[in-house]
């Protein structure tokens, strides 16, 4: 059965947290990828950026639900996640929009787990992680469909 590392791409590109929106939308579009990881200056993966991400910089915010009682205002929504998700919205650079912490696998991981961890989590990029904790590669969703082939 095929494992992470047999499936993986072992060039990775990376981000780093002050990247521009912009930027991380030109290196998924010339590079035909979905999702690419975020390091900080050590090489240490902190989380992973996608076009899910960049995508919900698009959507329309919904003010959330409020009662008022007595002259306060009340959310019904944590006050913590309105202010993430305006954050997200408005945000210019990785930092403001990325997921942390990433999800990773191992090189040993085989690919029925690597199909679960992406089904269950919605999620379609896995960075692969050696045993230093250092990142080897990254499995997308289309290195699973090319097992298919």
């Amino acid at each position: 059965m095929n494992k992470a590392q047999d499936i993986m791409t072992s060039d990775v590109i990376c981000v780093r947290t002050d990247t521009t929106i912009r930027d991380v939308a030109r290196i998924f579009t010339e590079n035909n990828i979905s999702g690419v990881p975020v390091i900080d200056e050590n090489g240490d993966l902190l989380g992973i950026v996608t076009e899910s991400d960049l995508i919900f910089q698009n959507k329309r915010f919904r003010v959330p639900p409020v009662i008022t009682i007595l002259d306060s205002f009340f959310f019904l929504n944590s006050p913590e996640k309105m202010d993430k998700e305006l954050r997200k919205i408005a945000g210019a650079t990785v930092a403001d929009v990325y997921s942390t912490p990433a999800i990773s696998i191992r090189p040993d991981t085989p690919l029925d787990e690597i199909a679960t961890i992406m089904t269950e989590k919605k999620i379609h990029t896995l960075p692969v992680v050696g045993e230093n904790g250092a990142m080897v590669g990254i499995v997308g969703k289309k290195d699973i469909i090319k097992t298919i082939l």
